[in-house]
């Protein structure tokens, strides 16, 4: 009789899959959408410290989805307040309907009506600031492991 399979561990099946990536000459790929330069560039040092790979920071929902079509992230860490007429939630739409990439929301503006809108977009999770770059680890490396 064989023994049951040991459970995975999503840390192990994340690092699995950042190897073969890395292997294979493509890392997993997270876009930064954020207005805010101070907390891009953090939010960019704690994520590279984790492991992943940043493809680069958008502040405005234009250069996201300019970013994303070149790049091809697997997710994106996205504000709802950006820079230019459009929001976050405009980016996430598009990003979701042209690519299939989903989003992490990070944002102060965390009410109800604004999940409502961005729910059509299936999140991956919410951060509602102020947060920590530990929260932020964690919630990206949750959303990559259950997100695959």
């Amino acid at each position: 009789m064989a023994l049951p399979a040991k459970p995975s561990d999503p840390d192990s099946s994340l690092q699995q899959q950042q190897d073969t990536a890395k292997q294979s000459g493509k890392q997993v790929g997270v876009l930064i959408v954020e207005d805010d330069f101070l907390i891009g560039m953090q939010s960019e040092t704690a994520l590279t410290d984790a492991g992943f790979h940043v493809i680069g920071i958008a502040s405005t929902a234009e250069e996201a989805v300019a970013i994303a079509r070149e790049e091809r992230p697997r997710l994106a860490v996205m504000d709802i307040r950006l820079a230019g007429r459009r929001d976050g939630v405009d980016a996430a739409g598009e990003l979701f309907r042209e690519l299939g990439v989903r989003c992490i929301f990070a944002t102060a503006h965390d009410d109800e009506d604004t999940r409502a809108r961005a729910e059509r977009f299936a999140p991956l999770g919410w951060l509602a600031k102020p947060y920590t770059m530990a929260s932020l680890v964690a919630l990206v490396r949750r959303a990559l492991t259950r997100g695959s």
